[in-house]
């Protein structure tokens, strides 16, 4: 009876162990996590290497190819700096999409160095002829002027006796020639405005003409 409780006490303690033991499943295998850390080391460890957490780390197979890569633990302040990067990097490339956008549509425009330079002297001719208006307009209130003096010629000494009528004239005369002057003065801002806008562009089309329709060939 006693070494029949014996060998039982000894069957027991032996499954035991057996079932402490643990158990490997069929198909499954340890991962093994490697990068390169701050300093230039090459680091592998069996699990996520804390060295490299600010850092991409590959998981590899036991065969030595990448199961998965482990992104970076960022802090909230590096997300937040990611992020900003990310934004600017997309409003860069934005305006690079418009820059395109605008030189394709410019370069339809304007195909060869002929034709712009023939809009440029098209715009230069209708301010110029608009000028030319107003010059004209100030030599007929020239000549009208002379007759306002004319009829000011008794009242040399003091205008404010003059007859109303004559003042009125007078002063309208005056105040019409100031307002053609500084339209004249508006129209040469004007023509410097649009040969700056032809500079400007002349100068980024001779980067996409060919060298034959105006281009620079260096």
């Amino acid at each position: 009876m006693l070494a029949a409780a014996s060998f039982l006490l000894i069957a027991s303690s032996f499954c035991g162990a057996l079932q402490a033991q643990p158990q490997k499943v069929e198909g499954a295998s340890a991962g093994i996590y490697t990068c390169t850390d701050a300093r230039g080391r090459t680091l592998t460890a069996d699990r996520p290497i804390a060295e490299c957490s600010d850092r991409e780390q590959r998981e590899l197979n036991p065969s030595g190819s990448v199961r998965r890569k482990v992104e970076p633990t960022y802090t909230a302040r590096e997300l937040q700096e990611r992020e900003d990067r990310a934004r600017e990097a997309a409003i860069q490339a934005a305006r690079l999409t418009d820059e395109r956008r605008r030189e394709r549509a410019l370069l339809v425009r304007y195909p060869n160095l002929a034709t712009h330079d023939r809009e440029r002297s098209e715009a230069l001719a209708q301010i110029d002829a608009v000028t030319q208006a107003a010059k004209k307009r100030i030599a007929e209130l020239g000549e009208d002027r002379k007759k306002i003096d004319e009829e000011l010629e008794f009242y040399k000494q003091d205008v404010s006796k003059a007859p109303g009528a004559v003042r009125r004239k007078l002063d309208d005369n005056t105040q019409s020639v100031a307002v053609q002057n500084r339209f004249i003065a508006e129209q040469e801002e004007e023509k410097k405005r649009v040969n700056a806008r032809f500079d400007e562009e002349r100068t980024r089309l001779k980067t996409l003409w060919t060298p034959q329709n105006g281009g620079n060939p260096k």
